[in-house]
């Protein structure tokens, strides 16, 4: 009997729309002669839906969830995440394209969990305690561990104190800068500079996919201010800027705000001031686009406003910390490491990051043709083989259960940094997970295997009650060696990609696809010819 793998996915922070096209990539990888994939969309709302196989080959969670027949007439023009309509039953939300599964319920229906959650909720030990206290394992690490991955403030002080080497840091908390007088947060500005210097980098503490980012070049409290807030979150709109822009630009603007990844999202908090006062003593909750674009016209454009009118935008999701860094140049680079059967802990050859921004934000790493990787990177083999042994090293400390991702910096002098470790690394075909398996002669379903066993087997020996999965354990052990013993009659298939025309790129990102598809299934082996 096949082992049920739920595949977590989706979830409430604002990695979701990663995590659903890792969840993706996770569905067509897994062996199925070994596994059968079953498809959990976790919503913000805290819910679980079994969703139906076709929704997971949506391009966006948007495209889906909420179904578009529940959108307000008013939003024709936007598009919608659930958070938007917090007041609509769940069961409305799901029942066109899933079906609701209670907690309770989880232990009858799966197995084992593979999380490719992101985020708050996801990789912070959240679910991976609600798992371990119904008696579900999971991939990856358990509750502390990623607890720990989670915080980047909290990893350089740990860090720092274990004798790493760590870029000059400070932290800034979101009280300590919201509540500062203009002058204090001036003062804050020049002592920040005075320890870390020029350019630094602003990003949120405990969030991912370089989402909330930025870079400060100038001794400038404007540039800085505009950064710190951006990593927690908030956006000043002033009524100078939203008068110059055309009624399609005001809309694409909604649009950019709206959006998790690259915005603060809704739901929000809409607060009105001067330069000179708060004219808004309580904000307003604002959860529909069309409902911004109103609330920012009504008081933006109005000829009687102040010249100085601002509106402000506070997401509720919003971050508590924010940490400035040293910019660092040399060489970027991210290194998966594991743990093996037998207990040691190994790093796969280290990817570098060739990108065309200073900064490695989100754009940059899910956008085709804003960056690229060289697996491994381009540096001697003794300087890699200190990269990797750094990386173990901080696996260790971190006592990281299976893989972590760790990624880093070597400068032009061969000072190694390492910061962000990740417990959950990104699922996508092109990502450092895959590229570096593959440079081990492993494909993603082979790769997906050992995540699976060597998980299990975290569990058995890690949880205080792992004795209840040893036999989940000897029945994958004993179904890949019956695997390995049949005979190989499996079909061999040419996938051709690349080709001669512009639309190489495309054949080639098709051909991948095709090739991971049929290198999971029963009955092909794939053999990609460019």
């Amino acid at each position: 009997m096949k082992i049920k793998i739920g595949i977590i996915f989706g979830g409430k922070s604002r990695e979701r729309e990663i995590s659903f096209a890792g969840g993706r990539t996770v569905y067509d990888n897994l062996d199925k002669s070994l596994f059968d994939p079953i498809p959990l969309f976790a919503d913000p709302f805290g819910n679980f839906f079994l969703l139906d196989w076709q929704y997971v080959y949506k391009g966006s969670i948007r495209d889906f969830y909420p179904p578009a027949n529940l959108y307000p007439l008013s939003e024709a023009e936007f598009q919608l995440y659930a958070d938007s309509l917090p007041h609509v039953p769940p069961h409305q939300l799901m029942e066109q394209i899933g079906k609701l599964v209670k907690l309770q319920t989880l232990p009858q229906l799966i197995d084992f969990a593979f999380l490719t959650l992101h985020g708050a909720g996801g990789e912070d030990g959240s679910i991976q305690g609600l798992l371990q206290y119904i008696g579900i394992p999971y991939t990856a690490s358990g509750i502390l561990p990623s607890a720990i991955g989670m915080n980047k403030a909290f990893q350089k002080r740990v860090m720092q104190g274990a004798g790493f080497a760590v870029p000059n840091y400070a932290t800034l908390t979101r009280q300590q800068w919201l509540t500062a007088t203009p002058d204090q947060q001036k003062t804050l500005f020049d002592q920040i500079q005075q320890k870390i210097g020029l350019p630094m980098v602003v990003k949120s503490a405990n969030q991912g996919s370089s989402i909330g980012v930025s870079t400060v070049k100038h001794d400038n409290i404007a540039d800085f201010n505009r950064a710190v807030l951006n990593s927690l979150f908030i956006k000043d709109i002033d009524a100078l800027s939203w008068r110059s822009l055309s009624p399609d630009q005001r809309k694409d603007q909604i649009r950019q705000i709206s959006d998790l990844r690259t915005g603060i999202g809704l739901p929000l908090h809409l607060s009105l001031s001067t330069k000179l006062q708060d004219t808004s003593a309580k904000p307003t909750t604002v959860y529909l686009p069309s409902d911004l674009l109103h609330e920012l016209d009504r008081y933006l454009l109005d000829p009687s406003a102040p010249e100085d009118v601002m509106v402000r935008l506070v997401a509720l999701d919003t971050e508590h910390e924010v940490l400035i860094e040293e910019f660092l140049t040399g060489k970027e680079f991210s290194c998966i490491v594991i743990r093996t059967d037998e207990g040691e802990i190994v790093s796969l050859p280290p990817t570098e990051i060739r990108k065309g921004n200073e900064i490695f934000d989100y754009r940059s790493k899910y956008l085709a043709g804003l960056s690229s990787k060289q697996t491994p990177i381009d540096l001697p083999t003794e300087v890699i083989a200190n990269i990797c042994q750094k990386a173990e090293s901080l696996f260790q400390l971190f006592e990281f259960h299976t893989y972590a991702r760790i990624d880093g910096f070597i400068s032009p002098q061969n000072h190694i940094y390492l910061n962000d470790p990740n417990t959950t690394s990104g699922m996508l075909p092109s990502s450092f997970f895959f590229h570096q398996a593959a440079e081990i002669g492993l494909n993603p379903s082979q790769f997906l295997n050992f995540v699976v066993r060597s998980s299990i087997a975290e569990r058995v020996s890690g949880c205080a009650d792992g004795y209840r999965y040893q036999t989940l354990l000897q029945q994958l052990d004993k179904a890949i060696a019956d695997q390995r013993l049949r005979p190989k009659i499996k079909k061999r298939v040419g996938v051709i990609l690349g080709g001669y025309s512009s639309e190489r790129h495309i054949s080639v990102e098709s051909g991948r696809n095709i090739y991971e598809k049929l290198s999971s299934s029963n009955d092909y082996i794939p053999i990609p010819i460019f």
